[in-house]
């Protein structure tokens, strides 16, 4: 977000550019910024234009946007299709921030860490003599601070809500993502809530079955084993095609993948019932000591028969030369 009169800056990454990060974007600007524009001159983004501007229509707001828009009071104004020197004093600031503060790649811990970096390099920036004006920057900010709006005493709540329905492997798909909902396969649809970084699966009685960061903010997670080894009890011949086969460690996943169904769905109830006392690492690393309790079934008899009994029901006669 840029100030042409004063040329002050101010930035916020973020991972994605769908209408969660924009709105939480905007959020965390007037926060900066300290109130709100009186207007605002945003360009065609999907997030905020639903239909751009025509020779014979205003360009249409999304329902969503006009939402953020009312509960903070400004005006907006879309620039024309194809026309960006109408937003160039931004176009120049990202130019300007992308050349003076990520020559190299920053080192960042988190977004909201990286948000801080960005506010207190631009704070201090607008410290330099303004380039037409002969001014400094921070003077003519604080003229133009005089202008905003004021905030409202909490932040508008930016979140979606989808009805979803998991596949027959118990997933969800999420920002082009297939995700594992446990238990998700007992009912037949799902409220999904999206925030900018983190979603949340919810039953329709209220239950939360799963609540964690969105694919695409890259964190690191435990899987939930329990739950997908459950699920392939029901269906034994989708482990060797699951994508979670790969994130089985070597010895576990060479025990699943055995031939028979029949032994394969008795070893993965023997691991599920391991795993409710027991991680999959640790269970990977006694493996051989957990086989030798029979805590893990080893026998390779799909059908449990002593044939032994069966010959002993029917009496051979001794061959005669």
């Amino acid at each position: 977000m840029t100030f042409p009169h004063s040329n002050a800056g101010f930035a916020v990454p973020l991972p994605a550019e769908n209408q969660e990060c924009f709105l939480h974007g905007l959020n965390i600007l007037f926060k900066q910024v300290g109130g709100v524009p009186k207007r605002i001159r945003i360009d065609n983004l999907t997030p905020a234009v639903k239909k751009k501007r025509t020779k014979n229509e205003e360009a249409q707001l999304t329902d969503e946007f006009v939402q953020f828009q009312n509960y903070y009071g400004f005006d907006v104004q879309v620039c024309n299709p194809r026309s960006g020197h109408e937003k160039g004093n931004v176009e120049n600031k990202v130019g300007y921030i992308r050349y003076n503060f990520f020559t190299s790649a920053p080192i960042m811990d988190s977004y909201e860490g990286l948000t801080d970096q960005l506010f207190h390099k631009l704070e201090a920036d607008r410290n330099r003599i303004h380039y037409a004006k002969n001014v400094r920057i921070e003077d003519l900010w604080q003229e133009e601070r005089d202008y905003l709006l004021a905030l409202p005493e909490k932040p508008y709540p930016v979140f979606k809500e989808h009805l979803v329905k998991v596949n027959k492997y118990n997933e969800v798909k999420v920002d082009q993502t297939l995700v594992h909902v446990p238990k998700g396969g007992n009912y037949s649809q799902l409220q999904m809530i999206l925030t900018w970084d983190q979603l949340k699966i919810v039953s329709p009685n209220g239950e939360i079955l799963l609540d964690d960061y969105r694919p695409y903010m890259k964190k690191r997670k435990a899987l939930p084993w329990l739950s997908i080894i459950k699920t392939w009890i029901h269906k034994p011949r989708v482990v060797e095609y699951s994508r979670y086969n790969k994130y089985l460690p070597g010895r576990i996943k060479e025990f699943l993948l055995v031939d028979n169904l029949i032994i394969r769905r008795k070893r993965l109830e023997g691991l599920a019932s391991l795993l409710v006392s027991h991680d999959m690492k640790k269970i990977n690393e006694e493996f051989y000591e957990l086989i030798a309790q029979d805590k893990l079934p080893s026998d390779n008899n799909p059908y449990e028969v002593d044939w032994s009994k069966y010959d002993s029901l029917a009496p051979r006669e001794e061959a005669v030369n």
